[in-house]
C-alpha cells in the first residue's frame, strides 16, 4: 500500500518555483519563439496583411516554396557515435571570408515596408553574429548607410542589371567605393513572377489606402505609427513609385540581358563575383568556364517562375560537378539549422536566408533579426552535436540521405 500524508507548505514551495514575469512585451514574445515558424506566426500577427504576404508569398500557386520547403524535411540525417563534440566549429569560408556561421541574410526588397528599422537591423544583427548581410538593388537603405551600420563586417550587394544601365552601374561603383566585398549578380528575373497575393492584396509602393486595409490596420496601430513617423520610404534604385510591386520590376528590369552583362559588370567589379538564380548543371558549368567565383542555387524563393527546379536536390549533382571548381551557396526553402546544416552536407559551402530574417524583422524589429540568428545557430550547432561532427568540412553526403517525394516519369 502507498503511504500517504498531507504535504506541508514547505514542501509545496520546495517543488513549485514561480517564473518571474517578463514585463518588457517584445522581449517575452521573442524569448517564446523557439522556431522560426513561431516567429512567422508573431509576424502574421503584428504586420498588415498586405506588407506580411508580400513577404510570405511566392508566385502563382506556391508551389515552389512549398516544394523548397517539403524537400528540407524529406531528410533523413546518419549520425556517427562515440566521438567528442563538446565543442563544434561552425565558422565557414565562403567568397574569400570567413562567416562565424554557415549562414548569411539574403538580399530583400522593400524591405522598411515589413518594418521600419529595415536593412539597418539585418545588417546591424549580422554584424554582431559576424556573418554577412546582403543589400538588394531594391534595398530601402542606401549602400553608404548599411556600411556605417556594419562597419567592419562583411557587406555583400545584390544587383539587378535594369533597363537604365547606368543605374546599375552606379549602383556596382558606389558598393565597390563603400567596401562591399561580394556582388551578386542575379539572373533569374528577367520580368515580374505573378505573386498573386499581392495582386490580390492590391499591394503597392507607396501603400494604398482602401477599406480593407484600413480595417486590417485598426488592430495593428503600431506598424502604422512607426511608417508614418520614421524617415521616409526611398529606394536607391528607383527615382519613381506608384504602382504594384510586379509593375515596377517589370519597368526596371530589362528581359534582354546577357552573357555581356555579366562581362561588363565583371569588368566594374573589384570584389568577388557570383552568379545567383542558377537552376541547372548546364548553366553552372558554362559559369564555371567563364571564372566566376561562386554560384547560388536558388529559384529566388519561388518567387518567380513556379513549379522551378528545388535548389536542394539540384545541389547533389551540380556539386559533385563542379563543387572542386567554384563555391555553390544555396538558398529557398530554410526554416531550420537543419536544413543549413543537410546542405552543407549535401556540398553547399554557405547558404542564404530571406523569409526567416524578415519573420524576425517583423516580430521584433532588431531583436527579432537577433532571435532569428539565435534560433538558426543553436539547431545549427545541436544538429551537429548529434550527427557527432567537430566541423563544417567534416559533413559529406553520407550523413543525408534525400527522401523521394516527387519522383520524374520516365520518357
Amino acid at each position: 500500500m502507498v503511504q500517504r500524508q498531507f504535504p506541508r507548505p514547505t514542501e509545496i514551495l520546495d517543488l513549485m518555483k514561480f517564473k518571474k514575469p517578463e514585463l518588457n512585451g517584445k522581449k517575452r514574445r521573442l524569448d517564446g519563439a523557439l522556431t522560426i515558424y513561431d516567429l512567422q506566426r508573431i509576424a502574421k500577427r503584428r504586420t498588415p496583411k498586405a506588407a506580411f504576404d508580400y513577404t510570405d508569398g511566392s508566385a502563382e500557386g506556391e508551389l515552389s516554396l512549398s516544394r523548397a520547403r517539403q524537400a528540407f524535411e524529406d531528410i533523413e540525417f546518419h549520425p556517427s557515435i562515440l566521438r567528442d563534440v563538446s565543442m563544434v566549429d561552425t565558422r565557414a569560408q565562403i567568397f574569400g571570408g570567413e562567416s562565424a556561421m554557415p549562414f548569411g541574410i539574403a538580399p530583400t526588397g522593400f524591405t522598411r515596408l515589413m518594418q521600419t528599422e529595415g536593412e539597418i537591423a539585418g545588417a546591424g544583427a549580422a554584424a554582431a553574429a559576424g556573418i554577412p548581410f546582403t543589400l538588394s538593388t531594391l534595398g530601402t537603405t542606401s549602400i553608404e548607410d548599411v556600411k556605417a551600420t556594419n562597419p567592419n563586417g562583411r557587406n555583400w550587394f545584390q544587383l539587378y542589371v535594369m533597363r537604365q544601365r547606368e543605374i546599375s552601374y552606379g549602383l556596382v561603383e558606389r558598393a565597390a567605393a563603400a567596401g562591399f566585398d561580394t556582388l551578386m549578380f542575379t539572373v533569374d528575373t528577367p520580368v515580374a513572377g505573378a505573386r498573386l497575393r499581392d495582386a490580390r492584396n492590391g499591394f503597392s509602393i507607396p501603400p494604398q489606402l482602401s477599406l480593407g486595409t484600413i480595417a486590417n490596420a485598426i488592430p495593428r496601430p503600431w506598424w502604422w505609427w512607426d511608417f508614418l513617423t520614421t524617415q521616409k520610404l526611398e529606394f536607391a534604385s528607383l527615382s519613381s513609385t506608384g504602382g504594384t510591386v510586379g509593375e515596377l520590376l517589370d519597368s526596371a528590369m530589362d528581359p534582354s540581358i546577357s552573357f555581356e552583362d555579366l562581362d561588363v559588370i565583371r569588368s566594374m567589379w573589384p570584389g568577388k563575383l557570383v552568379v545567383k538564380g542558377v537552376q541547372n548543371l548546364e548553366d553552372s558549368k558554362k559559369l564555371v568556364d567563364l571564372g566566376v567565383d561562386g554560384i547560388i542555387l536558388s529559384n529566388h524563393g519561388g518567387r518567380q517562375l513556379d513549379r522551378a527546379p528545388i535548389p536542394f536536390h539540384l545541389l547533389p549533382e551540380v556539386a559533385r560537378e563542379v563543387g572542386h571548381h567554384t563555391e555553390i551557396a544555396i538558398d529557398t526553402g530554410i526554416m531550420n539549422g537543419a536544413d543549413i546544416v543537410a546542405s552543407i552536407a549535401m556540398g553547399a559551402k554557405f547558404t542564404l536566408v530571406g523569409r526567416a530574417y524578415l519573420y524576425g524583422l517583423m516580430a521584433g524589429g532588431r531583436e527579432g533579426v537577433d532571435r532569428m540568428i539565435a534560433i538558426l545557430s543553436d539547431q545549427i550547432v545541436r544538429t551537429m552535436k548529434l550527427l557527432e561532427v567537430k566541423t563544417l568540412d567534416e559533413l559529406t553526403p553520407a550523413h543525408v540521405t534525400q527522401l523521394q517525394r516527387l519522383i520524374p516519369r520516365g520518357k
